[in-house]
């Protein structure tokens, strides 16, 4: 199973994100606290992490709409 973690401050594009996890039945733990963020070198949100690779919104757009479920 994959580690996903999503850093998110809950603006417009944020909710996507967590629209599109939901809705996938992708299980993540979220992160709110934007000093963590910004100690992380992050400037935008929402990123998207899975394993280690940070995804902006784009990516974690297209890697939402990949995913296959794991058996």
């Amino acid at each position: 199973m994959s580690n996903i973690i999503l850093y998110t401050t809950h603006c417009p594009k944020c909710k996507i994100i967590e629209k599109k996890l939901a809705d996938n039945n992708i299980t993540y733990k979220e992160i709110t606290d934007v000093d963590i963020m910004i100690s992380l070198g992050f400037t935008t949100t929402p990123i998207l992490e899975v394993d280690g690779v940070y995804m902006n919104f784009k990516d974690a757009n297209e890697w939402i709409n990949n995913y296959k479920q794991e058996d």
